[in-house]
């Protein structure tokens, strides 16, 4: 979509989505551990709209902002303790979970039904990582870690799927660019 976009343009694509990313962190539904939070949906809604390149480097520049300082994390927290923490395998999980997002839509077709199983695949990402480092940092077992990193955030993570998907292919309709089914029925 973005290929003939220069290097500033793709830059400021990148800065913008990680700041949407930021904002969408601050809604948030506490839980024990790890709170529900927007930013699964804004990662979603980067890949579905930038694909697979620029949505893992939004997502890095994302990380980059918190890491250095810049309160865009859940509560508008920040830091590399944050990193660090208990949520942090959520947010380096991100980075994988737009690439791929973004490339099995590259690969099949930006449509509401690909760009759904996509965002779900994307959220077995970020929920295996979040689910690592929850292990790790807080000690927990497999268990543990499953009941208190995953399951909670299954439904809304299929909502939030949704949306993305639902959002991330209006934008880019409103944008001019169709799916491949569609440009391939229109040329015949």
């Amino acid at each position: 979509m973005f290929n003939d976009l220069s290097v500033l343009k793709k830059s400021g694509l990148c800065l913008l989505f990680a700041l949407i990313t930021g904002v969408f962190a601050q809604i948030t539904i506490p839980l024990p551990y790890i709170p529900i939070t927007g930013q699964t949906l804004a990662v979603g809604l980067a890949a579905v709209i930038l694909g697979s390149k620029l949505g893992a480097a939004t997502m890095v520049v994302y990380l980059l902002l918190g890491a250095v300082g810049l309160p865009v994390f859940s509560d508008l927290q920040s830091g590399v303790n944050v990193l660090v923490g208990p949520s942090g395998g959520y947010i380096f999980g991100f980075v994988l979970t737009a690439y791929v997002t973004g490339l099995i839509l590259e690969k099949s077709s930006f449509t509401l039904g690909w760009a759904t199983v996509a965002n779900i695949v994307g959220m077995g990402i970020t929920l295996a990582f979040g689910m690592i480092q929850l292990m790790i940092v807080l000690e927990l077992t497999f268990t543990a870690a499953l009941q208190a990193g995953v399951i909670p955030f299954l439904i809304t993570g299929v909502i939030k799927a949704f949306l993305a998907s639902a959002g991330g292919v209006w934008v880019r309709r409103f944008l001019g660019h169709e799916p491949k089914e569609e440009r391939l029925e229109k040329a015949s």
